[in-house]
């Protein structure tokens, strides 16, 4: 688990809230704080040397980015999928992904691109499971970076945020030869960025999370009730 980082005493109880829920954020991602751990207020405070407020706030936060759910009386706990809700928070990607790359692709810069090849060519040199979900995750995150609708951002991020855990617990099971596959997909779809092709991007990219889909549904013992 990440290190006990103190939150400072100065700012605003905003500021202290965002940076609590950079914190966990962080830790549920990188695979720190798995599905069903529970989050108690108290025991984050002492951990984070923040009072109840940032971190109840902080947790509404992520809570709102699909990265936590909260109980009645219960408390907060890094959520828990079934084989089917993986099943379809996947099939709603394959639907909502593509939009948001269309209407991102018209508006990516030189920048956006020079980093999709930076982060590409670093993904394939790649072997730390840990690090390649993270690359994989800048990479399609950067190719939706441009997109005008902050709602539409917004949902596309939850989607992959509520599903981290068990991409990388299926990568964990992967056979070597699945990377070469992911390296072709994603420089096909890169291919298609540079071409500003709408439709080849669309197409190449529910390709690419149907395969994942169809792959991970494949194991039910990742999931609960598996």
């Amino acid at each position: 688990m990440t290190p006990v980082r103190a939150v400072g005493p100065g700012g605003s109880e905003g500021v202290r809230s965002r940076h609590i829920a950079d914190i966990l954020r962080e830790e549920i991602l990188a695979g720190e704080l798995t599905p069903g751990t529970w989050l108690r207020q108290d025991e984050l405070a002492a951990r984070l040397g923040a009072s109840r407020i940032p971190v109840r706030e902080a947790l509404r936060i992520l809570e709102s980015e699909g990265l936590t759910e909260s109980f009645p009386n219960r408390g907060s706990r890094v959520p828990v999928l079934s084989l089917e809700d993986v099943h379809i928070h996947y099939r709603m990607r394959e639907r909502l992904e593509p939009l948001t790359l269309t209407e991102s692709l018209p508006r990516l810069t030189a920048d956006h691109l020079a980093a999709l090849e930076r982060i590409q060519t670093e993904i394939e040199s790649q072997s730390d499971v840990k690090r390649f979900l993270l690359l994989d995750r800048d990479f399609h995150m950067t190719t939706y970076a441009a997109c005008p609708s902050d709602h539409l951002l917004a949902m596309t991020e939850r989607l992959w945020n509520s599903t981290q855990h068990y991409r990388r617990a299926f990568m964990e099971l992967a056979e070597p030869g699945r990377a070469a596959v992911v390296n072709a997909e994603h420089r096909l779809i890169l291919d298609a960025v540079r071409r500003r092709d709408a439709e080849d991007g669309e197409r190449y990219l529910t390709g690419h999370i149907r395969r994942t889909r169809v792959e991970l549904t494949a194991h039910p013992e990742l999931f609960a009730g598996g």
